[in-house]
This record gives C-alpha cells, structure tokens and sequence, in this order.
C-alpha cells in the first residue's frame, strides 16, 4: 500500500488578463511539478481580487482565463484539485470564524496592509483589505494541507494562519492541520524588464512579459529590455542587473541551469543575445497561448472542470467547516 501524498494548497488572483512570466517562472512551474509528488489544491481566489476597484465584467472574463492559463501550463485536472475560491461558501464561513479569534492589533501588524493603506490613504482603504488575511488562513486551512508555497512576501501570512489554526486546536480541539512552508523554488525573482530592480509586476505592462502577449510583443519587449552601456554579455547581477536578468530568463524558458547559460551567452553582442532571448521565449509561450485561447472558445467544456473541481473542493472544505462548527458548540442543522 503506497504511502499517502502530503497535501499541498496555492491560490492565484484573477487580476490580470495574463498572468506575467514571473508568476509562471516562479510559482506556477512548482505547481506543476507537484502534481506528482503531492496531493495539490490549487484555487482561482477571485474574492481576494475584491479587494480593490474593479470590473464585474472583467474579474468573470479573467477568472475563466487564469483558470484556462493553469491548464494550459500543466495544471491536470486529473492529478490535481482546480477550483474558483468564490463556489465554496466555506471560505467566507471559515474567514468569519478566524476573525473572532484574531486580535484587531495583529491583523493591524500585516505588511502589506500597511503598504497598501499608505499609498491609498487610510480613508480608501477598505475593511476587505484589511481582513484579506484571514481569508487567506481560511483559504489555506479548509483544506488541511501540510505545506504551503510561498514567495516572501506572503510569510507573515503563512504564520498568521498558523498561529490561528494552534490558537483554535488549543482552545477547541484538534480540528485544523498546522501548514508548514515550501519554499518557492526557480526563478522566483524575475526582474522587470525596464526596471531591473523590481520584481516583474502586472502593474507595469511594459516591463512584464505575459502568457497571452503575441509573438510580436514579446520580441519587442525584450528588444526594448534596459539593459547599460556595455557591449558584450556577461553575468554580473550587482552591475548589470538588467543583462543577469535577460540570463535568468533565457535559462528558464530553456530549461537550462542558469551558470550553463551564462557561460553559453558570455561574449555575445546585445543584439544577438536578445534576439535568443526573445525566440527561446516565444517557443516557450506560444504553445500557452494557443491552447489558453483553444480553451476559451469552449466554454462551456471549461465550466465544466470549474464544477467538478468546486464538487471535488466541497468534500474537503465542507468537513472541515462542520468539524469547526462543532467544536465552536453551533447547533447542527437539522436533516
């Protein structure tokens, strides 16, 4: 008899038409390989994507193509639990229940709230915002899963959810799994290609490259790529920042370990080496795009594994939330 997988849990936002390269290089290639390790919930978090203004046109249009995206990368279907955070009432139920156990200082103490607030002024932040957390640890602990990955700038999260989910074993009984951290591996730390000292952001469309750009916008854009005033390729992070980061994209869309490819570019002419750049990307996202866009002019097919993944969610979630009622003392609904 095999042993049983460890189960793992990660969620996406629907905020973009495309997810970028560095969700794809970062996070979402872990996904993937995964699937045939673990036992892998991976969920479309529309409900977090309400958290700032948006288009009810839009967010339904973009939850349909990250979904379609995650299959077209390799998420299966088969192998793996795909789902649309919004079909299971059990997220909001949960998120309820880990506010009143939550201290208005520690949820005060989050990072990117504080971030956020600044920027926006504390005046437009919304309550949403600022709870986003606790319906993070809900997302997470409905599930049960032993390890979560995350970039860093999710952590404080990851341990707020677990210090949540000790605080309700120790004062209601064993109910939830305690997640430990996976550590995202790859190339987490894609750089902007106009600002090669920031992450890759879907905030700035010129120096992200996304999963359904065309061939075309892809080759200008890494054509376009800062770079600095030399003229022959080398690996050098700390002075050519934007040089080391075409590199590590390269190897990625190559598959290659990023020192074989420096050592395979260095020498090169800017021009050439971009133009590699460019190809080896296109050959990688094409086949993406392509099927993405055969999946969206099915929709009805794709609703489809949306259900039976919500179907396949809810004999999970709905547990989880009745065992959580139960030791909370709410009375059980009558049959």
């Amino acid at each position: 008899m095999s042993a049983r997988k460890e189960r793992v849990l990660s969620g996406i936002q629907p905020t973009m038409d495309s997810f970028h390269i560095g969700n794809w290089f970062g996070a979402l290639t872990q996904w993937v390989s995964l699937q045939q390790t673990h036992d892998c919930f991976y969920c479309v978090v529309d409900l977090h994507a309400l958290t700032v203004n948006h288009d009810p046109t839009k967010i339904k249009a973009r939850t349909l193509a990250s979904f379609a995206q995650l299959l077209a990368i390799g998420i299966d279907t088969s192998k793996s639990t795909v789902f649309v955070q919004s079909h299971l009432a059990e997220h909001s139920q949960l998120a309820w229940v880990l506010s009143c156990i939550t201290g208005f200082g520690e949820a005060s103490r989050m990072t990117q709230f504080k971030d956020k607030s600044q920027k926006e002024g504390a005046d437009r932040s919304t309550v949403g915002l600022f709870t986003y957390p606790i319906l993070q640890a809900a997302d997470i602990l409905l599930y049960q899963p032993t390890k979560v990955p995350v970039g860093d700038d999710q952590r404080q999260h990851l341990e707020l959810t677990r210090d949540l989910a000790q605080r309700f074993n120790s004062t209601y009984g064993e109910t939830f799994t305690i997640p430990e951290t996976m550590t995202v591996v790859g190339n987490s730390r894609v750089l902007d290609l106009q600002d090669p000292t920031s992450k890759m952001s879907k905030s700035s469309p010129v120096g992200a490259v996304f999963l359904m750009d065309t061939n075309e916008q892809i080759v200008k854009k890494i054509k376009s790529a800062v770079t600095d005033s030399d003229r022959a390729v080398s690996f050098d992070p700390a002075t050519k920042p934007g040089i080391a980061n075409l590199i590590g994209l390269l190897a990625a869309a190559t598959d290659t370990q990023i020192e074989a490819t420096a050592d395979q570019v260095a020498g090169k002419g800017y021009g050439e080496f971009k133009q590699q750049v460019a190809d080896a990307l296109v050959a990688r996202i094409e086949p993406v795009r392509n099927t993405t866009e055969s999946l969206l002019k099915d929709p009805t097919h794709l609703q489809e594994q949306i259900k039976t993944g919500a179907e396949k969610a809810r004999e999970v979630a709905s547990q989880t939330v009745a065992t959580a009622y139960s030791r909370l003392g709410l009375l059980t609904e009558p049959s």
